[in-house]
């Protein structure tokens, strides 16, 4: 293709994909064939329902997108752009399935090739990249949600065992896991550590959370931990305090930028269409000059967040990618999908909430990501910190 994917669309209007690799562009040819062609006909029904697409997440596994970056080990290896580009496009299909890559993949799988032992990498990140195995990672609590840093959740060393107690909450795959990331506080040293905790162990329970309004075809868990006895060996040897666990987060950070730039493309891609086959007062939408005023609008927001993303990519490519810079990023996109968003549904009217159009999944979907690792006012923060010297936390 001489233009980037979507291009007759006007989603790649600066033809900033233009100059990607062919191994790229496969891996991106690939993920929207499978988000068009497995993902969009089936999503809403499951979304609807609160059920797991388990089809959808083996297939992933099927697909050779597990594990993003990570190198070795059965997982793909994939350029930054390249994980961007699969973040975008899953999310393009449905915030729960993306969800379910995320934290396979940039928490769970990202964790143990970062820290972990040789062992641990051997063990795990095999089974995690095809499936066979299901990862969660176990940070926020009731109590520290933003303010994560301040975890509670304690461990205690006896001899060969840790023993773990503490509450989790809004854990993703945390009741459908295998093994879960807990990141709990050394009593002897009160630093930040993290553990492989297998979940058929005595004293660990997870349930599914009820009543979300977003993302509902994923699972959030809250778990609890009761004299949770782990071993020595599956505690990750490089998580030594939360610095380390901040270390992880600056990587996912920026892969939410993407995800944002996912969510407000569906919400184009699919607006663009309908004015063009919606007729009101005897006349294509798209014939009325307040529609393509705002259509113009949208794809300027658009562009600007793929501008972030592409930049993204090539920092994180030339490992100069700060942890800063994504949360300018993950502060801008997250607020103008939002927008994109929510401009989308209204220039539908009536037909903009159903689910048949996608788009008011999406608008609910995207307060998700809006939220977690850290909203648009926490990274505002960060970037102000780092602008000034000057930490406005309290």
């Amino acid at each position: 293709m001489s233009h980037g994917i979507g291009r007759s669309r006007g989603t790649d209007y600066l033809r900033l994909f233009d100059d990607l690799t062919d191994d790229d562009r496969a891996v991106w040819e690939r993920t929207r064939r499978f988000v068009d062609d497995e993902v969009l006909p089936v999503i809403n029904d499951y979304w609807e329902k609160a059920e797991l697409p388990w089809e959808l997440f083996r297939r992933m596994g099927e697909l050779g997108i597990l594990g993003g970056t990570v190198a070795g080990y059965g997982a793909p290896g994939l350029s930054p752009v390249a994980d961007g580009l699969v973040a975008m496009e899953l999310n393009r299909g449905d915030g729960s399935v993306a969800t379910f890559n995320g934290v396979q993949s940039g928490l769970v799988m990202r964790t143990i090739a970062m820290l972990g032992s040789e062992e641990q990498k051997s063990h795990w990140l095999p089974r995690l990249a095809t499936v066979e195995k299901i990862g969660a990672f176990g940070l926020t609590e009731p109590e520290h949600g933003s303010d994560s840093v301040s975890l509670s959740t304690s461990a205690r060393r006896d001899g060969d065992e840790w023993v773990l107690n503490g509450a989790k909450k809004w854990i993703g795959n945390g009741s459908i896991s295998d093994v879960t990331i807990i990141w709990a506080r050394d009593e002897a040293d009160d630093e930040v550590k993290g553990f492989l905790v297998d979940t058929t162990l005595d004293g660990y329970t997870a349930e599914a959370m009820t009543g979300k309004g977003v993302m509902r075809a994923i699972w959030q868990a809250e778990i609890t931990l009761r004299d949770v006895r782990v071993r020595e060996a599956d505690r990750l040897p490089s998580a030594g305090s939360f610095k380390d666990t901040a270390a992880v987060l600056a990587k996912t950070r920026g892969g939410v930028a993407w995800s944002a730039l996912g969510h407000a493309l569906a919400a184009f891609e699919v607006v663009h269409a309908y004015i063009e086959e919606r007729e009101q007062f005897g006349h294509k939408l798209a014939e009325f000059q307040v529609i393509q005023h705002k259509l113009a609008n949208l794809l300027a927001d658009l562009t600007a967040m793929q501008l972030y993303c592409r930049r993204l990519g090539q920092l994180a490519e030339d490992d100069e990618l700060e942890e800063t810079m994504a949360s300018l990023a993950k502060m801008h996109n997250t607020t103008k999908a939002r927008q994109i968003i929510s401009t989308a549904r209204d220039m539908m009217g009536g037909n903009g909430v159903l689910l048949e159009y996608h788009v008011i999944r999406h608008m609910l979907d995207i307060e998700a990501i809006h939220t977690y690792e850290g909203t648009e006012t926490i990274q505002a923060l960060l970037v102000a910190r780092d602008l000034t010297g000057e930490s406005a936390f309290t």
